[in-house]
């Protein structure tokens, strides 16, 4: 069986540009649609690249929650709230699975952060674990049957999660669960507690504590032999499940076909639209009024090289990525003059060698000649890339390969003076034309993360003198570690280009001579990664100062926030509209240029709180103190713990404004909820605006008498509806018991009384109230 990389995209066996694979949004884009609809589609497309690419198992999705917003990982995960995380997830579940891929939901459990990740020991009460942390993994588990979960690399409550008693109950003994749990990769840390545990597989293979030594565990008596029986039983069971062993017929007798190219853009442009979220719209400015445009500037540093996924093992290479400024300049077309300047530059170091650039000294075609040298320096192998920027993760080579030689001839436009260097960590050296430019052992970041380190290597680099016409031959060797099943290589250039100040004046002067503004800000995969959590919340570089210019001089400005999870935005008030897209995929130009001139609506609403300072998020570091991560704010995250501090984000928790305006006119409860039963609650809202839209329709409960500790609200349920102008629609809530219901130490009960049912389209709005009588019971 065949284990790959999730969840924006099916990475396959190796990571390699010249197998590509379809980018979707950020996960954070797809909870944003608060479509399960479409989130299944989504999944089913995932499936359809895992066959493409012989894959059986696919590592995600990621249900942790937006702990806080400095978790470096959170673009990966849906939501700061459990039922929308649970709900997203069992979707994204049920398409991959349907289409006989297994899912892999992770990381089980509590690991919402990447600060120490690997040693950190979550302190977290048995109440708030199975209210929040576990909830998500519960409801996949009951209602989408996963094939597989991934156990995490934290401890828990003094357990490493690879021996932690959580795996046995309540995952198995109380959820059904009957898939295999494996090890986030290096995760298992023993033989014989691993062994003991409900662990099934330890990845990655062959390299982990058992292999022998867990045969001789066993046979010794310190592991029972029943415990290998069930771990057996289970890998066997999902190999029938995904059609791995013969003689047992898979659970998907017959797949869906595969969509077409065609059909596999026009989903990821819907999903990337659909999980826009439209937080400012002053004046109406948005759509734009395609035949008032002559001039559009589209500005900012992620308007031409768009981000299209966040950092870490869940990167994938698209055939193509369409940036704001493409999509813009297709979608308007020759009558319009759409201008572009940067504006400022969010990345530091190495830019990698644009392959237009470089040609492969053997085949004479663009790209790299890639050697791969033995311990006696005889060539294993050697193959022609097309990227400058090279990594390899559990590939074979590594297991033989010495050093890594990579040579190319490069040609630049201009003559002069260049700074050409390496990525990476190790022994590297680089030549051009024989010269020496770099030759040294590079050292990772003091106490970085192994994998952050192959992500976002350090670098070096030295000086070249360019002759106009004349080709110069790189050569880099790069001695790699043959007990490390990664290593990662740029070969870069230190880029040229005006002076910030005459970049930003730049971008000034064509923001005042335009019709519009469209200024596109937002993170990297330097910032929002695996491997480590962020330092702060604030757009990087001098991204606000170019906002803030823009706006001045173009009071028609639209800012796009190209960022996986929440970034601070002290000028958001400046500008007319803004617009969060999160990651978008590969197609997020075209969405974003549908969304801009009304071919689409922005149908996002947020899954995770956007705070307006850094100072007043009340949940915000992630560091460990002497080994441990306490979880003090026990049932106080996300949009509760805002509720609670009394202080103000800039977004609330659901919030989203669409292109039409909704009136919610009435609330009716129908029936209460019983042990064995949900809450029926009907809700009317009129379309009111001018046009056809989708409303979120969001149920929160509240009970501020209470004999137990509560949040200030919980989602209990939602559901999305579809309107036209001045359209009255009513929608169905089925609010489940457990909505109802708190962790009261050995099951679920319900506290007997009235809780109240707030209604509206965010969690700070809730123009529709009601009364809920809830019995007294066990569940």
């Amino acid at each position: 069986m065949v284990l790959s990389d999730g969840p924006a995209g099916v990475r396959g066996e190796s990571w390699d540009e010249r197998k590509t694979s379809a980018n979707l949004p950020s996960p954070t884009a797809l909870a944003a649609s608060w479509d399960e609809a479409l989130v299944e589609r989504l999944g089913a497309l995932l499936a359809a690249e895992a066959r493409r690419k012989d894959v059986d198992v696919l590592l995600a999705p990621g249900v942790n929650l937006h702990r806080s917003p400095l978790g470096g990982r959170n673009f990966e995960y849906f939501s700061e709230d459990p039922v929308l995380s649970a709900r997203i997830g069992c979707a994204y579940v049920r398409g991959v699975q349907a289409g006989g891929v297994a899912a892999t939901v992770k990381h089980y459990v509590a690991n919402e952060s990447e600060t120490d990740r690997m040693t950190v020991d979550v302190r977290v009460d048995e109440r708030v674990l199975r209210e929040l942390y576990l909830a998500p993994f519960e409801l996949i588990c009951r209602e989408a049957g996963p094939w597989a979960v991934m156990a995490a690399y934290n401890s828990v409550n003094g357990h490493t999660m690879t021996e932690s008693p959580l795996l046995a109950a309540p995952l198995e003994e109380e959820w059904g669960f009957d898939g295999v749990v494996m090890s986030d990769w290096t995760a298992t840390r023993s033989t014989e507690a691993a062994g003991r545990a409900a662990l099934d597989l330890a990845m990655p293979g062959p390299r982990s504590p058992w292999g022998d030594a867990l045969v001789a565990a066993v046979r010794d008596g310190r592991v029972p032999e029943a415990a290998i029986d069930e771990k057996v039983r289970r890998i066997l069971r999902l190999a029938g499940r995904v059609g791995a062993l013969e003689g047992v017929a898979p659970a998907v007798a017959q797949p869906p076909p595969p969509p077409s190219p065609e059909e596999t853009a026009a989903l990821l442009r819907e999903a990337s639209a659909a999980g826009t979220v439209l937080v400012r719209n002053a004046g109406g400015l948005l759509p734009l009024d395609r035949g008032a445009l002559r001039r559009v500037a589209v500005l900012g540093p992620n308007a031409a090289v768009a981000r299209t996924q966040g950092g870490g093992s869940a990167t994938v290479h698209p055939d193509h990525v369409v940036s704001p400024l493409d999509g813009l300049r297709r979608a308007l077309g020759d009558g319009v003059d759409v201008v572009h300047a940067e504006g400022t530059r969010i990345r530091h170091g190495l830019d990698p060698l644009p392959l237009d650039h470089l040609r492969d000294p053997v085949s004479g075609k663009p790209g790299l000649r890639v050697r791969y040298l033995g311990p006696d320096g005889a060539v294993l192998g050697d193959e022609q890339r097309f990227t400058a920027r090279l990594g390899w993760l559990g590939e074979p080579v590594l297991e033989r390969a010495s050093a890594i030689e990579v040579e190319a001839l490069l040609h630049l436009d201009g003559a002069g003076r260049y700074r050409l260097g390496v990525a990476g960590v190790g022994p590297f050296r680089l030549e051009a034309d024989g010269a020496v430019l770099v030759d040294e052992d590079i050292a990772p970041e003091p106490g970085s993360d192994p994998f952050a380190a192959f992500l976002d290597p350090p670098w070096r680099s030295g000086e070249v003198e360019l002759q106009p016409g004349h080709e110069v031959a790189l050569r880099v060797h790069h001695e790699v570690r043959r007990d490390m099943p990664l290593a990662s290589l740029t070969l870069g250039i230190e880029p040229r280009g005006l002076s910030p100040e005459d970049e930003l004046e730049r971008a000034v002067r064509a923001a005042a001579e335009a019709d519009v503004a469209i200024v596109v800000v937002g993170t990297t995969e330097a910032i929002e990664s695996e491997g480590f959590d962020r330092r702060d919340l604030a757009l990087p570089g001098a991204q606000d100062d170019l906002v803030r210019r823009v706006a001045a001089a173009n009071a028609r400005t639209v800012a796009v926030v190209n960022a996986g999870a929440p970034v601070v935005l002290p000028w958001r008030d400046d500008v007319a509209a803004t617009l969060l897209t999160w990651f978008g995929g590969q197609e997020f130009g075209d969405a974003l240029a549908a969304v801009l001139l009304g071919d689409a609506e922005p149908g996002g609403r947020l899954p995770t709180t956007w705070p307006g300072r850094e100072e007043d998020v009340p949940i915000l570091s992630t560091t460990p103190r002497d080994g441990a991560l306490e979880y003090a704010e026990g049932l106080h995250v996300g949009y509760r713990a805002w509720a609670r501090s009394g202080a103000e984000p800039a977004y609330p928790f659901g919030h989203g404004l669409g292109y039409t305006t909704w009136d919610y006119t009435s609330v009716h409860v129908s029936a209460p909820p019983a042990a064995d039963a949900p809450a029926r609650v009907s809700v009317a809202l009129r379309n009111t605006g001018p046009r056809r839209g989708r409303a979120v329709v969001q149920a929160y409960l509240r009970r501020t008498e209470s004999a137990i500790e509560r949040p200030a609200l919980w989602l209990a349920g939602f559901a999305g509806v579809l309107a036209d102008p001045g359209e009255e629609v009513h929608v169905a809530l089925s609010l489940p018991p457990r909505a109802f219901a708190h962790w009261a130490g050995e099951g679920w009960a319900i506290e007997a009384g009235g809780f109240e049912l707030l209604v509206g389209p965010a969690a700070a709005e809730h123009p529709l109230r009601a009364s809920i009588e809830a019995p007294g019971c066990s569940l």
